[in-house]
């Protein structure tokens, strides 16, 4: 398993555009994606699951990668978070 903290500087959050942007980035990896914010585990695999925790500009969340491809997966989902998720 390997992780990092990042935080979210695109201007609306992680709303359904940016979510979706995440999802098509990490489901192709084999591993299982996580990110935990404000105490809780989302299933960032999920666009419900993402949607539902309403994280907004400046929130700190981590994200969690276990399983096949888990570093390459956790740096394209870092890379694209800093790039401030196509917005």
């Amino acid at each position: 398993m390997v992780s990092a903290k990042v935080r979210l500087t695109n201007s609306m959050g992680l709303h359904l555009r940016p979510a979706q942007l995440f999802i098509r980035e990490v489901t192709p990896y084999g591993c299982d994606v996580t990110i935990t914010y404000n105490g809780r585990v989302i299933n960032a695999k999920s666009i419900m699951n993402l949607l539902s925790a309403c994280i907004k500009q400046g929130s700190e969340i981590e994200i969690k990668c276990n399983g096949e491809n888990e570093e390459e997966c956790l740096k394209a989902a870092l890379a694209l978070i800093e790039s401030g998720l196509g917005e």
